[in-house]
Parts: C-alpha cells; structure tokens; sequence
C-alpha cells in the first residue's frame, strides 16, 4: 500500500519538495517560513544536520540556499521566492531530527523576508503538490 504524505492545505509547496507558510498578517510583514515536505524528509531518511543560508543573506527563487545531509544523502534545499534569510530555526543545531518528526512544525528551516508575495500563485497549493508525490512515489 502506498503511503500517503501530508499536504497542509494552507501552505504552498515546490517542485523541490519544498514548503512555504504565508504571513498571518498581509500587512507589512511580508516574512515566510520554509521547511521541507513530509515527502522529502521520508525520501531523505534520517536528518543528522543542516547548511543553510545565514540571516542576512540574499537569495533567489529556485536557487539553492542551503543544504540538509542525512544518512543517506546531502539534498540541496532551493529558495522557493526571493527574498533575504532573516531567522533560521535554532532548535536544528541540536535537533536536525525534528525535520523527520515535524517537517511541517517544529521542523521548520529557516524564514524569508519577500518583497513581493506576487510568487506566492505560482507555487502549488496542496492538491497539486499531492498529485505529484503520488506520481512520484510509484
């Protein structure tokens, strides 16, 4: 039987198996959190550390801004939307496990001050990002 992976409604989601929560207030806190999907986590098997982009730092949509190693591999984690780092998740210097037991919660990367939240649409809401780990994973 095939698993079956969470796919918050709320958040938007890469190609990369990447995750994006939109700011609560659409004022001017244009800040997201990012994480990786349940999806990704499970494919990487056990997390042992995280590489990731200083606070401070510029990055690109779909370039690279950081890294998780696990023990199987080491997968380049891709900005989702442009923006500059201003909070990475302190609780995965001692606990990268949290991305397996929590990828959606306190398993969370980093957070991502956007200019534009216009990059938000053309991201894939939950049903698509559904359908393609469904393809994925047979």
């Amino acid at each position: 039987m095939a698993h079956t992976f969470a796919t918050p409604q709320e958040l938007r989601y890469t190609p990369e198996h990447e995750w994006v929560a939109p700011p609560k207030d659409l004022g001017e806190n244009k800040t997201l959190r990012i994480g990786i999907t349940d999806f990704a986590q499970d494919a990487l098997g056990d997390v042992v550390y995280t590489n990731l982009s200083p606070v401070g730092t510029k990055v690109i949509a779909g370039e690279p801004l950081g890294e998780i190693e696990s023990t199987k591999s080491v997968s380049d984690i891709y900005s989702p939307l442009s923006g500059v780092v201003t909070n990475l998740n302190p609780a995965l210097q001692d606990q990268p496990e949290l991305i397996n037991r929590e990828p959606y919660g306190e398993g969370w990367l980093l957070e991502l001050r956007v200019e534009e939240l216009a990059g938000m649409d053309a991201l894939l809401d939950s049903t698509e990002y559904g359908k393609l780990t469904s393809n994925q994973a047979q």
